[in-house]
């Protein structure tokens, strides 16, 4: 016969279990990339977003050639150094180096899928 202590020990572990693979999955999809780039462009908008969590999101523009429509390429920011860079090019040509992480199960590790890593300043 199932006694109320089983039950309420069988629900407990299995929200234990489902945390627990919240987690795993959270950290699989942070910690290993679907792929990685570097793009480069003017940096038109970089700021700290967010009501409950607060994350760093920006935008450069990607110009091919003159005169054409340039395509707008948006990104996170995780790291708060890496952050103070984008800051400081606000206006200016970039370099930025990306990861690109597919699968993230929220936003409050960033908006979009593609994270700059690195950021130089071009002449």
């Amino acid at each position: 016969m199932i006694t109320s202590k089983r039950i309420t020990l069988a629900l407990i572990a299995a929200v234990v279990a489902a945390v627990l693979l919240f987690l795993a999955y959270a950290w699989i999809t942070l910690h290993l990339s679907y792929s990685e780039g570097e793009r480069a462009g003017y940096l038109q908008k970089f700021s700290k977003r967010g009501w409950v969590c607060k994350t760093w999101e920006g935008e450069i523009m990607l110009t091919t050639l003159p005169g054409a429509v340039p395509e707008k390429f948006q990104f996170s920011v995780r790291d708060e150094d890496v952050a103070k860079q984008f800051m400081a090019a606000t206006g200016k040509r970039v370099l930025l180096s990306y990861a690109q992480h597919k699968g993230v199960p929220t936003t409050c590790f960033g908006e979009t899928e593609y994270y700059a890593e690195k950021v130089q300043t071009v002449q």
